[in-house]
């Protein structure tokens, strides 16, 4: 097959096809029907540099030794940038993190253990999976970037107990830990690194502040809701977009508890005065320019009359910020997956271009040349198979050297994958990417043909479907 492709067809490989900037669509969406326009804040109007990260980890991993007294020999783990990624499963009694591979504390677990642990099978039974919110009995699913430093954390944990052969409790740990990630939010630790050194941990501000004025120059309609404080949300908004901020936003909501907000109609909002005191006030009308505090959608909806189609969201997080919005109100939803950028980096490059193509014709040979049953060809067919596995394993760790890509397993889609298609209509590295469209743009999904359908694409004609084996065969049976 190599030798076949000519130079053309291999420079054309090269050729950058994705660009990191693009919006890519999971339902058709008209922006000219979008009047309004809605923002989380954490990792959507304000993205975060990886030193974050590691600040997160730090502290929770000395908290986890000074309060709960876990063994001062975790103190020699230091944060490892590369080693988690978005979408894992972490089996709170099994200690593994899963995605492509399953690993127990930092070393990957062969699948022969693998099948061990889970009864003789690679299936996890439905009732011990996440539920809606990524939370489940025995399973917890991490989905936003803040969880990169939690999930580290529990792999280093593991890996001390594990390595130094020390009995414990992976529940116990599971719970400690998750703890410890969650007073550094609490503490207000986070809040106070990012506010004391805006430069350090904010990515630049300038295309957060064109896009907004983009938007408002053309008549839409902007609204804030977010989880973080006024003051927090304040210092980062004036950095980026400047005193007048809230001057681009019709209506600004703080410590919104999403999801909480998003499906529970008890909780009234309540106004914040310009030093950030509550006010007492009943609350008959959302003014611009104003702050306030919780609150729900439902009082959202009927105080703004902000339905259906024409309000699109954006937000980080697929399941407390898009899944209620578009599955229970009908909102359009865009993803931020600031991922996205070193995807598809990776995919543009030659070797995995060409790494791809070839694995392509090996399947495709693989699935021709199996009728053939003599020695000489089942040899070259075990060959095959074996560099089948080589090439799918490099082409995985091209992405993430443990998980690989958040968004594909091999030739399916990842739990990730499958969610952010369910809940997203369209999805992007940043809000910045808006900045390349005209407002009246629409996005077209691509159609991807389905495995009965016919074969569109060179990948599908190498699969050899345009040919049944054993037809000939199957034809004398009937």
């Amino acid at each position: 097959f190599k030798k076949v492709v000519g130079n053309e067809q291999i420079n054309r490989l090269y050729t950058p096809i994705l660009n990191p900037s693009a919006i890519y669509a999971n339902n058709e969406v008209s922006l000219e029907e979008v009047d309004i326009y809605g923002f989380d804040y954490d990792y959507t109007l304000a993205l975060y540099s990886n030193n974050l990260d590691t600040m997160i980890y730090d502290t929770a991993r000395d908290f986890l030794i000074e309060h709960f007294k876990y063994p001062e020999g975790i103190h020699k783990y230091d944060y490892v940038p590369n080693f988690a990624a978005r979408g894992l499963h972490y089996d709170i009694q099994k200690v593994n993190i899963d995605g492509h591979t399953f690993c127990v504390g930092l070393k990957p677990v062969p699948d022969e253990e693998v099948v061990g642990l889970y009864g003789g099978t690679h299936h996890v039974p439905l009732n011990q999976d996440s539920g809606f919110y990524g939370k489940g009995p025995k399973m917890k699913q991490f989905m936003d970037v803040f969880s990169l430093p939690e999930m580290t954390l529990l792999a280093v944990a593991n890996d001390y107990f594990i390595s130094n052969d020390i009995e414990y409790d992976p529940v116990h740990l599971y719970k400690d830990v998750s703890e410890a990630i969650g007073m550094v939010h609490l503490k207000g630790f986070m809040y106070k690194w990012i506010t004391q050194d805006l430069e350090k941990f904010i990515l630049s501000g300038e295309p957060t502040r064109a896009v907004l004025q983009r938007l408002v120059s053309q008549g839409k309609k902007l609204f804030l809701i977010t989880n973080s404080p006024f003051s927090f949300v304040d210092k980062g908004m004036v950095y980026m977009v400047g005193q007048n901020w809230r001057e681009f936003f019709d209506a600004i909501i703080v410590q919104a508890d999403k999801p909480h907000f998003f499906n529970d109609c008890f909780k009234p909002f309540r106004r914040l005065d310009s030093n950030g005191d509550l006010q007492w006030d009943k609350i008959n009308s959302l003014e611009k320019g104003q702050i306030y505090k919780q609150g729900n959608l439902f009082e959202f909806l009927r105080l703004t009359g902000w339905r259906g189609s024409k309000v699109l969201y954006f937000g980080d997080h697929l399941y407390s910020d898009l899944a209620d919005l578009m599955l229970r109100h009908g909102w359009r939803t865009g993803a931020i997956v600031p991922e996205l950028i070193h995807e598809t980096k990776v995919v543009n490059t030659k070797q995995y271009a060409l790494g791809l193509t070839w694995l392509q014709a090996l399947t495709g040979l693989l699935e021709r040349m199996q009728i053939h049953r003599d020695p000489e060809s089942q040899k070259v067919l075990q060959e095959w198979m074996k560099e089948r596995e080589e090439l799918r394993a490099v082409t995985k760790n091209l992405f993430n050297p443990q998980f690989g890509s958040i968004f594909r397993t091999s030739h399916n889609p990842t739990y990730f994958s499958r969610r952010l298609c369910r809940f997203s209509d369209v999805y992007m590295a940043s809000i910045s990417c808006l900045l390349n469209y005209d407002l009246s743009y629409t996005f077209y999904p691509r159609r991807t043909p389905l495995q009965h359908e016919a074969p569109l694409w060179m990948d599908q004609l190498c699969t050899g479907c345009m040919k049944t084996p054993f037809l000939e065969e199957m034809a004398l049976i009937r």
